[in-house]
């Protein structure tokens, strides 16, 4: 392989970018509208329940179980809520630790320490960008024993409880292998599908194949909610109970406010849900125009030495949530001009997330060894990914 000088690389990125996107956008990714959005948000207003109250939440709920083969769905205020309660509900306490990937975005690590509870970071695969299950079983092994049927670490001394699989920028992670090493160490598996929504492995779709799984549909999203998120689960109990505590822990009851137990306020609004409800019947047709335009940057940066596009993992559809760059190890000192003149000329690329264990809150919390996901952090770039660009 050939060497690009700095220039040279920096030229030929930027050009192959304006071969898709043509004119600069400052916006990484937006929203795309033009459906029923304005009609169910007038009903939605008309009606007066904008707040908890009203159809659209429920029938969010199902459209949401429908197109997800999952049973029980509940829709709450925000992806990072909708992982909070999910842990709770799967039996999270206070000083228990969690699995989770270096390589995401902080909310996951940040669900984990509203319960009190502590991030354990752990590597990611450099093909599927995911947690990486053969580096999580060598881990476990050199620092867990399983005591009563729990995992314990020996250092610590504390539970291992749950792992959390991250499906980074809607490529489905080895969620198979993944299960095989959380039966035999007797972790629970709750996914973060934050980021996809429409990403199926193996032909079933993301946040189905653990204990419980959870959406996000923040504004930057493939659909949006405007800030909203869903529970996944097929556990009837679970879902029961995450219904309960995203409604502030109250007893149904026609005029008496009981509240069990600590609840929180995180209940989805019908007014969000009802522009759920039109963005999800857009779902298909978003999913084809994002496969087009990863078709279009794949043959802009053919040519390109050095830079590969990430691609879905066999035996995976990919949302493509964001189309990312991956620089060869030779050209990787090049990142930060790539992103400085890209920017310069209007156009909005991102680095993947600062790897948690470097984030100052996260310094003294228990970890493997992390060499993929520190290599990861300085060899992807998110390019403009809306699905308009098609």
């Amino acid at each position: 392989m050939t060497l690009l000088s700095k220039e040279e690389c920096v030229s030929q990125v930027l050009k192959a970018i304006r071969s898709v996107v043509r004119t600069p956008t400052a916006t990484l990714h937006e929203p795309t509208f033009g459906g029923n959005e304005w009609r169910y948000l007038q009903d939605c207003l008309d009606s007066t329940f904008v707040s908890s109250g009203g159809t659209y939440v429920e029938r969010y709920e199902s459209e949401l179980a429908a197109y997800t083969g999952s049973p029980y769905v509940v829709a709450v205020s925000s992806g990072t809520a909708a992982l909070q309660v999910a842990l709770r509900s799967a039996g999270v306490e206070s000083d228990d630790e969690v699995l989770i990937p270096a390589l995401t975005f902080v909310a996951t690590a940040n669900a984990v320490t509203y319960l009190g509870a502590i991030p354990h970071f752990v590597d990611c695969d450099a093909r599927t960008l995911g947690l990486d299950p053969t580096a999580l079983r060598i881990h476990l092994e050199n620092i867990a024993d399983l005591q009563g049927g729990k995992c314990v670490n020996r250092t610590t001394g504390r539970v291992i409880r749950t792992v959390i699989p991250v499906h980074v920028f809607g490529h489905p992670m080895e969620i198979d292998d993944l299960s095989e090493v959380a039966n035999t160490f007797g972790i629970n598996i709750i996914e973060d599908a934050a980021e996809s929504l429409g990403s199926t492995f193996k032909g079933n779709h993301t946040g189905t194949f653990g204990l419980a799984g959870v959406l996000s549909f923040n504004g930057n999203k493939i659909i949006t909610t405007g800030g909203g998120g869903a529970i996944l689960t097929n556990d009837p109990e679970l879902a029961s109970r995450a219904s309960h505590l995203s409604t502030t822990a109250k007893i149904a009851h026609d005029w008496e406010y009981v509240h069990d137990e600590i609840g929180y306020n995180y209940r989805l609004p019908n007014l969000n849900a009802a522009l759920g409800c039109a963005q999800l019947e857009k779902l298909p047709d978003l999913l084809e125009r994002k496969r087009r335009l990863f078709d279009l940057y794949s043959e802009a940066f053919a040519m390109i030495e050095g830079v590969d596009l990430v691609t879905e993992p066999p035996g995976c559809a990919s949302n493509y949530w964001l189309q990312t760059l991956c620089l060869d190890e030779s050209i990787r000192e090049y990142r930060d001009a790539i992103l400085h003149h890209c920017h310069s000329a209007g156009f909005e690329l991102r680095p993947v997330w600062t790897p948690l264990h470097w984030l100052k809150p996260y310094w003294t919390c228990p970890k493997a060894n992390l060499p993929v996901s520190e290599s990861l952090y300085r060899a992807l770039i998110n390019l403009p990914s809306s699905a308009h660009l098609a």
